[in-house]
């Protein structure tokens, strides 16, 4: 695996209107780690996923965004090599994003898209090479007894795990996690956790993941990035971070959902 961080944000500033909802972040995540970006609703940890793909055009001014050494943004242009930078990049979003009507293996399918002509994908001509490589995904996520279901009948945590085989198909050098387990129950969510701590630690990607349940930061991720209105207040590891400095980012109110082993 390449050693170029997978993503380097400089001075980035985002508004919407009036609201700013990244204001100078800057922020390097190198290629091999897992880290948690955790904050309130609204503290832009959404937009800044967004703004690392070029999804999220960045205001105009000093700030930059590269991906594996590419730009992706300069001066509020999203650069002209975004599309090259995002193949090395794979996106998981909190609703799967897949097509219900289809497969559950032609989902994963669609991963392979960006290496073949739009042709192949139209007709559904598949090669049989990414067939081997999609049915392989979906066994290596433990859902390949589920290939041949529409996605709409599949239960959130299957849906999100093929999503995820997906992101393998595509062969992706990082995935991009935006609220992944935020609709699953409680032993799916930790199946998704435990699936990309895998990938991580086996496979090398580096995996940048939002997260609502700071307790999933602390135990999964060895790095948290915390903000707060737009801004980085907590950058280092997730060990550190105790409750003093949660209090800080989300108020007294985080006491009432608190947990035990947790710093003081």
């Amino acid at each position: 695996m390449t050693t170029t961080a997978v993503a380097s944000v400089r001075a980035v500033t985002k508004t919407f209107g009036s609201h700013r909802a990244l204001d100078g972040v800057s922020v390097e995540v190198r290629a091999g780690e897992m880290v948690a970006l955790i904050g309130p609703s609204g503290s832009g940890k959404s937009t800044l996923l967004r703004a690392i793909t070029g999804l999220a055009p960045i205001d105009r001014g000093a700030g930059a965004i590269d991906v594996f050494g590419v730009a992706v943004q300069r001066d509020g242009r999203v650069s002209g090599q975004v599309r090259k930078a995002r193949a090395r990049l794979g996106f998981v979003f909190q609703q799967f994003n897949l097509v219900g009507r289809l497969s559950l293996f032609t989902n994963t399918l669609l991963g392979a898209l960006p290496r073949l002509p739009f042709w192949r994908g139209l007709l559904g001509a598949w090669p049989q090479t990414e067939k081997r490589r999609a049915m392989e995904a979906l066994a290596r996520v433990g859902v390949a007894d589920y290939a041949g279901q529409r996605a709409n009948t599949l239960s959130g945590g299957q849906q999100q795990r093929g999503a995820i085989a997906r992101v393998l198909v595509q062969g992706a050098q990082a995935i991009l996690a935006d609220e992944p387990v935020a609709s699953l129950d409680p032993v799916s969510a930790r199946r998704v956790m435990e699936l990309l701590v895998e990938l991580n630690q086996r496979d090398g990607l580096g995996v940048i993941v939002t997260l609502h349940q700071v307790d999933y930061a602390i135990r999964y991720c060895d790095r948290v990035i915390a903000l707060q209105e737009g801004k980085v207040v907590y950058d280092g590891p997730s060990k550190t971070l105790g409750r003093a400095k949660l209090i800080e980012i989300y108020g007294p109110e985080i006491e009432d959902a608190f947990w035990e082993g947790v710093a003081p």
